[in-house]
């Protein structure tokens, strides 16, 4: 314990710089603008400012990016309540009841609420970080290339699990996000694959960018555009935003209980922060000694879902930063982030980027007091922004969606392929293929594809060794009991009843 509270201290003192506080400041205004902006998304921002991090110090990059993450998890809840349409997809439940509590006049307290236990659940989150992450690295070290590729692939199967629409859908997405993978050099031979003849397809790191532009950025603005011209609020001017006490009190088991829910599943490979928001109302609405006020504006409602999905957000770092797994798309963005800056997502990152790895836990603090200190006495102005057209936000996004491809690079093919991936992200889109899979399947590619072979390398050729090494077992096991029961239709039914992407 006096390591981690040594090692905490440590991360304060890189994460209290002054440039540090001024790039997280950036990441969280960022993301709570793009959070109560319906239809721009974290994974949006965060790829079209990926270039950005290019050549600057990584600690710093990564604290803005996470900054972004976690603000729009305290942004998607302004538009969910005052519009009934969620920033974030994890924000979905929140707009159940609190869209039903504004329109009772009681939009402050909702607003408050939902900030309230954000700033909890994310203070109790990070301290869930600190103290799980040492542990996990170390025990992380002792796997062997058959584990890690057996937790790799349980990931993707819990990417389907947790992706909108049917698993079949999800499951070629995943098998294309693959195969995309494998374009350019190939790591133990040095051959090329699948270029067809053009040399700028060789650096996967090159081509990672106008990827996920592409399918995140200009796929959803093209999406977008079909939607309303404008958005109108519901309430110009939000008043009484404390709670009264009778509120507090009925907020703070949710709190609690959506918390704890939020920080488990944060760590499960999937998309823990949107199902936390779910599993929570679910469990809110059995408890709640109110069961009758679900649906017509229950506080639990609100602060339950907040708090979980906010838990989520924090505690999904812990997977990316110790094992190198991704446990959702947007970690998976800061992955690639991390590769694009030189560092190796993994165990080893606490020994040998010790700076970057408590310093980014700090800024999490950090972040969480400057969201507050944001999002309750600026609320009318992000009730204004509701009202901004968003073909008046498109030009902007796309201007800077090519000047960043661009810039890393200086290759104009690589604008053309964020053209290309962009239009190709759209049709997915229109054809009920979410893009989220893809993105982790092409992340884990190259590593997966390493690991394999190194173990198939060990064991002369017998795919065995996956069976006889117990985690590895256990892993592959849990993965295809998984697959199975995803594909049952009466689950799949019910997924479809869960999982509803909001294409407003």
């Amino acid at each position: 314990m006096m390591d981690i509270l040594g090692n905490i201290g440590d991360g304060f003192a890189i994460a209290g710089t002054l440039t540090n506080i001024l790039y997280a400041f950036l990441g969280c205004v960022l993301g709570t603008v793009i959070g109560v902006l319906p239809g721009v998304g974290p994974m949006a921002t965060i790829a079209i400012l990926m270039p950005m991090t290019m050549g600057s110090d990584p600690t710093t990059s990564l604290i803005m990016l996470a900054g972004v993450y976690y603000g729009a998890q305290y942004g998607g809840s302004t538009s969910a309540i005052l519009i009934n349409m969620p920033g974030e997809v994890s924000s979905a439940v929140t707009a159940i009841e609190g869209y039903q509590m504004a329109r009772r006049g009681r939009a402050g307290a909702a607003l408050a609420t939902a900030a309230i236990g954000s700033f909890i659940a994310g203070t109790l989150a990070t301290i869930a970080v600190a103290v799980l992450s040492p542990p996990l690295a170390s025990m992380a070290r002792s796997f062997a290339s058959p584990e890690y590729f057996a937790l790799m692939v349980l990931g993707l199967v819990m990417a389907i699990a947790l992706a909108n629409g049917a698993p079949l859908k999800a499951l070629a997405m995943i098998v294309l996000g693959l195969l995309i993978g494998m374009i350019g050099q190939e790591d133990q031979t040095g051959r090329m694959r699948f270029t067809m003849g053009f040399n700028e397809l060789a650096d996967r790191t090159a081509l990672f960018l106008p990827l996920v532009i592409g399918f995140f950025g200009l796929a959803e603005i093209y999406r977008n555009l079909e939607g309303p011209a404008g958005r109108e609020a519901l309430l110009r001017k939000v008043s009484n935003i404390w709670p009264s006490r009778e509120d507090f009190r009925r907020m703070v088991a949710p709190i609690l209980r959506g918390t704890g829910l939020g920080s488990l599943l944060g760590i499960i490979p999937g998309n823990g922060p949107v199902l936390a928001s779910f599993a929570s109302y679910s469990i809110e609405k059995r408890l709640s000694k109110h069961k009758h006020e679900f649906g017509n504006g229950a506080i639990e409602g609100v602060a339950g879902p907040e708090a979980a999905n906010n838990a989520g957000a924090q505690t999904s770092f812990v997977p990316m930063l110790t094992l190198g797994i991704p446990p959702s798309p947007v970690m998976a963005l800061m992955m690639g982030a991390m590769i694009l800056n030189g560092i190796l997502p993994g165990p080893r990152v606490i020994e040998e980027n010790p700076g970057l790895f408590w310093g980014l836990i700090a800024s999490m603090w950090i972040g969480n007091i400057i969201l507050v200190i944001l999002n309750l006495p600026l609320i009318s102005l992000w009730v204004k922004l509701l009202t901004i057209p968003y073909r008046v936000l498109v030009p902007a996004i796309l201007t800077f969606s090519c000047i960043g491809v661009y810039s890393v690079s200086s290759n104009a093919f690589h604008v053309f392929a964020l053209a290309v991936f962009g239009l190709f992200g759209y049709a997915f889109m229109r054809l009920k293929c979410e893009p989220a899979p893809l993105l982790l399947g092409y992340v884990l590619a190259q590593p997966i594809e390493n690991n394999l072979i190194r173990s198939l390398r060990v064991s002369r050729g017998d795919p065995m060794v996956f069976i006889e090494r117990p985690i590895s077992a256990v892993l592959l096991g849990i993965a295809l009991v998984a697959l199975i029961v995803i594909l049952l239709p009466f689950i799949a039914r019910k997924r479809e009843k869960v999982f509803v992407e909001d294409d407003a």
